[in-house]
């Protein structure tokens, strides 16, 4: 039996290439989206930016939360990195990128809402449960946060089903390493600042809620 032809590989783009796309998108950029904006961009820059919601998510490439949540320029506050995780709160020399964002957000701009975006198809937390490259100075530990979430959905079966399980796990970790926090815990008791989780699928751009119940549903359309 012949076996069907391979479909070709795209090309991959070169960097000048790219670098011509994305000079190309701030053309775009700049006769359309500026000017529908500028009043907003020259309001934040007289005045300082003011978001009403701080966001915690992947820096996957698909996920956007700034266009997944329709959010204008100033409104959201965003701290993006791989797996979209948290840490607890350590209190030491090292370096903590993700935590001066949560001080900076939480103490200094006074966010109202605190959300953990996770999302289908996280490399992070596929690397967490298959093993990250042999190779990897930084990714290895770093994931290593999520440890709890893999010890958690252990049992789930397929290995996808485990994938998602573990995705939504996640979240709710990243949200309890929140609260590790002494002034996000404060602020929360105090009711000055709610935290969310929330769940993208990228096949379908449907978002979910993390609700009182611990389960995730589809946001209201």
């Amino acid at each position: 039996m012949s076996q069907p032809p391979i479909s070709p590989t795209p090309p991959v783009p070169s960097p000048q290439a790219s670098l011509d796309e994305l000079i190309g998108g701030y053309r775009r950029f700049r006769a359309s989206g500026w000017l529908a904006e500028r009043e907003r961009f020259e309001m934040t820059a007289e005045l300082g930016q003011s978001p009403h919601t701080m966001i915690v998510a992947c820096s996957d490439s698909r996920v956007d939360p700034q266009m997944i949540l329709g959010a204008r320029p100033g409104e959201l506050f965003v701290i993006r990195n791989i797996a979209n995780l948290v840490p607890p709160f350590e209190h030491d020399a090292a370096h903590h990128g993700t935590s001066a964002a949560l001080e900076f957000g939480v103490r200094s701009l006074a966010v109202k809402n605190l959300m953990v975006l996770g999302h289908g198809m996280c490399g992070g937390i596929r690397a967490l449960l298959t093993g990250s490259p042999p190779d990897s100075d930084f990714l290895e530990r770093w994931i290593a946060i999520a440890a709890p979430a893999r010890a958690r959905t252990a049992g789930v079966e397929p290995l996808e089903a485990r994938l998602k399980a573990c995705e939504e796990e996640a979240v709710r970790l990243s949200l309890a390493n929140l609260m590790t926090f002494p002034w996000i815990a404060e602020a929360v008791e105090a009711e000055r600042l709610a935290l969310h989780g929330a769940y993208f699928d990228i096949r379908h751009g449907v978002l979910s809620i993390l609700g009182a119940d611990g389960t995730f549903s589809p946001a209201a359309t």
